[in-house]
């Protein structure tokens, strides 16, 4: 059945074109015929002219791929293999917002005709594909499910910023909806996937697998994260303690941090949310995801108070955050817990300039309601290295001092900069 796709008799369609959907559609083009959809014009306009919105693939990625980009829907019909990647974010009472998940399966669900095959890629809780998509498939189409249409779900991987864990490297967990669906989910993917594919018994595993694969990483996180600010209280390195006990063989890498994201800091709620809607509610996991999500409110209050200990006027201070995004090398600025902190810093008075290398202005100031500065100025009270990008990575002491006053704070999360930092007071978590 695959030999269809490969000879390009039937194609295949992406649906969302964001840090999972264009790469995706870009390795799948390099074997088969490939509609790349996505309801924004404008990114379409750009990716027509091998230019990536999100900047993590160069114009190259575009070179000898059979893809055509649209934003129309009726254009999608020609597809006969669909794999949605749509954002599923939460809302502002931490709920899943599947908005754009059903949205994506109304539009699929117009031009689904007999003998298509869905797959979905975004993250959702276990049972979201069955009990929430299908139905709005099925609806719009006048079809049923498995006897007219198959449907699977295989979780995304993709790691932004990442060029070394890249779509076709990582292996690949695929489901479908019966042994046949399983079969060509597999074929297809396995085509291009060169790190293997793990096929799971069902669509449910295929979900939960992907929750709590961010769900453990959060934790482990947050575990470190309260380890620091106990470590803190007994005016204890964090990074010398987790260097000291790393020689042990099995002992877990994890740092502590900012988390942010589309994903650790927001999968994690869609496994609590069905939990608590089947009647158990989830502690361990509710309690990591209240210790990462204070971090950032914890920075800035430490920074305030250290000035005040230094009796600077607060209204008339100055702090200057380093990096928005939320994580290095990215422009992703989705989730960043950066915000807390500048929010935090705001509440108290203190005035706040923010600078970031590589964070789009336009998207920072519409997201979260402040502007980036092009470059430090004029003298702080206290710098924040927020997001270790790597044009950080150069710079010395000698580089901060140039606008720092004396006695100045430097915050810096990640650690990257310990030991290298003798004149300013220097802190990192």
């Amino acid at each position: 059945m695959i030999n269809d796709y490969l000879n390009k008799k039937k194609k295949l369609c992406v649906i969302g074109l964001g840090y999972v959907g264009l790469p995706m559609a870009l390795e799948f083009a390099r074997k088969f015929s490939v509609i790349g959809f996505d309801v924004d014009a404008q990114r379409i306009e750009l990716m027509k002219k091998g230019i990536d919105p999100s900047k993590e693939l160069d114009t190259e990625a575009f070179a000898g791929c059979d893809i055509y980009f649209t934003s129309l829907p009726e254009e999608i019909r020609e597809a006969k293999f669909y794999i949605v990647a749509v954002p599923t974010p939460i809302d502002r009472h931490k709920k899943p917002d599947i908005t754009l998940l059903l949205k994506a399966s109304a539009t699929v669900g117009k031009v689904l005709e007999r003998g298509d095959y869905v797959v979905f890629e975004s993250t959702v809780y276990p049972g979201c594909t069955e009990e929430d998509c299908i139905p709005v498939m099925e609806k719009e189409s006048g079809l049923r499910f498995i006897k007219d249409f198959k449907v699977g779900y295989s979780p995304e991987r993709i790691n932004p910023g990442d060029h070394e864990h890249t779509f076709t490297l990582i292996a690949k967990v695929v489901s479908g909806c019966d042994q046949e669906s399983l079969k060509l989910i597999s074929e297809i993917y396995g085509s291009v996937v060169t790190a293997g594919i793990f096929r799971a018994s069902s669509i449910k595993v295929a979900e939960a697998a992907k929750i709590i694969e961010n769900t453990q990483r959060d934790l482990n996180i947050a575990l470190v994260n309260e380890l620091s600010l106990i470590f803190r209280k007994m005016n204890l390195n964090t990074y010398e303690v987790l260097e000291a006990a790393g020689t042990k063989w099995n002992f877990l890498p994890f740092r502590p941090g900012l988390v942010g994201g589309h994903c650790i800091g927001v999968d994690p709620y869609y496994l609590t949310w069905k939990s608590d809607e089947l009647g158990y509610h989830p502690r361990v996991i509710l309690a990591g995801r209240e210790i990462n999500d204070s971090m950032g409110v914890k920075i800035a209050r430490e920074v305030v108070q250290y000035l005040i200990q230094q009796e600077v006027n607060i209204r008339k201070s100055r702090v200057l955050v380093m990096g928005a995004t939320f994580k290095e090398n990215v422009g992703d600025i989705r989730n960043s817990k950066v915000a807390d902190i500048i929010n935090e810093l705001k509440s108290y008075y203190v005035n706040v300039d923010v600078v970031d290398p590589i964070a789009d202005p336009q998207q920072v100031l519409h997201e979260y309601g402040f502007t980036l500065n092009p470059k430090p100025t004029g003298k702080y009270d206290g710098i924040i290295l927020a997001v270790n990008h790597h044009q950080y990575e150069s710079w010395s002491e000698k580089d901060f001092l140039g606008f720092s006053n004396e006695k100045a704070i430097f915050f810096d999360v990640k650690g990257i900069f310990r030991n290298k930092i003798k004149t300013l007071i220097y802190l990192s978590l």
